[in-house]
């Protein structure tokens, strides 16, 4: 996926999937119009490209001209079109194509053409490269068309998000706007207890890999019992059962602003396939956010808790130094993997819980 200003895009058509639509629009009007050496009249801004490639298919004489146009204001059209009706040709008796890149509601070209007939042009048609027909419901027919595509907002080859995207030469839709993050921290760090609270103020599902682990072994699951069956050996989880797990749970929440994920990724493998689960739900990984705590303090707060926890890799200071240390052998590749995507956020995991809490929420504001 891109970035435009605030806003994610995800691969929507190839550039030879754009080609092939061109192709399309120029053999529809060499059939028709080679010989009228017609006026193309492209629409600015968004119609430079489709312009450029579409006369260079062209079979016969033609001339070339544009007007400048305005309806869109970021992702949404404003409902009035803005005209700029300079000509430095004229337009009297010869055959005008209008050349849109993108038709969808028909707002531009169904103003353009009213104030077009002014000038008494022979013919007048409409060609766009791409049309939106759940949305385009006017009298005015559209004459060419080189592909028709969803109504969702595009950004590329000439298209684009308040002015970037334009140069792409592939096309991009709109991707989700979720906040996914990577919560991270060493054992005694205080990651559940952020989660809770940050999954209320932010409205987001945290996903515990741990409680993921035993709601899915206490209800018998499929995976649960496949990974059982690891559990009882001694062996480790594959990643694919946990991913699957994960999977499962994502799925539950269609409707989701975003996730925390608590205990996953481990490993440099795990993050790609989070990347690969998260990416067929049209989002990513918005950062990894982690509690980073001196080892000493981490061991004193473990002690403490061993005293009301009842676990015994709460009491024993060697087995938690053992603990702290594994999760650094672990983490140090991931943290290297979110930092090589600027998606690193470390956050002094030291102080009173509403401290850490603000802390954090100043990393996730920005996410």
């Amino acid at each position: 996926m891109i970035q435009l200003h605030d806003l994610h895009f995800k691969p929507f058509l190839s550039a030879q999937q754009i080609s092939d639509a061109v192709n399309n629009l120029a053999y529809q009007i060499n059939r028709d119009h080679k010989e009228d050496r017609p006026v193309f009249l492209g629409i600015l801004n968004g119609s430079f490209m489709v312009m450029a490639d579409l006369v260079r298919r062209f079979e016969g004489d033609c001339e070339t001209a544009f007007i400048r146009t305005k309806s869109y204001e970021g992702t949404k059209s404003t409902g009035t079109i803005q005209l700029d009706m300079d000509l430095d040709i004229s337009l009297e008796g010869r055959t005008v194509i209008i050349v849109e890149n993108i038709v969808d509601t028909g707002l531009t070209v169904v103003s353009l053409s009213r104030k077009l007939k002014q000038h008494n042009p022979q013919h007048l048609k409409i060609a766009t490269l791409f049309l939106k027909p759940e949305v385009y419901n006017r009298e005015l027919e559209i004459d060419y068309v080189g592909q028709n595509i969803e109504n969702k907002f595009v950004v590329g080859y000439g298209m684009d998000y308040n002015n970037l995207g334009r140069n792409l030469p592939e096309l991009y839709v709109q991707a989700k706007q979720m906040k996914n993050i990577v919560l991270f921290g060493p054992p005694g760090a205080g990651k559940g207890t952020q989660a809770e609270r940050l999954k209320e103020k932010y409205g987001l599902v945290h996903i515990s890999t741990g409680d993921v682990f035993r709601y899915n072994i206490k209800n018998a699951t499929e995976l649960g019992k496949l990974a059982k069956t690891y559990i009882d050996k001694g062996n480790l989880v594959p990643d694919e059962v946990t991913i699957n797990m994960l999977k499962a749970e994502v799925e539950k929440h269609p409707e989701a602003k975003g996730f925390i994920f608590d205990g996953f990724p481990r490993t440099e493998a795990q993050a790609t396939a989070l990347d690969g689960l998260l990416e067929s739900k049209d989002t990513q990984v918005s950062g990894m956010v982690a509690l980073e705590v001196d080892d000493e303090v981490l061991v004193e707060r473990l002690l403490e808790r061993g005293k009301s926890s009842g676990r015994a890799d709460d009491a024993n200071e060697s087995v938690i130094r053992d603990r702290i240390k594994v999760y650094y052998n672990e983490t140090a590749p991931l943290k290297d993997f979110y930092q090589k995507q600027n998606k690193y956020y470390g956050v002094d995991g030291v102080g009173s819980i509403d401290e850490i809490t603000d802390r954090l929420s100043v990393e996730f504001d920005k996410l």
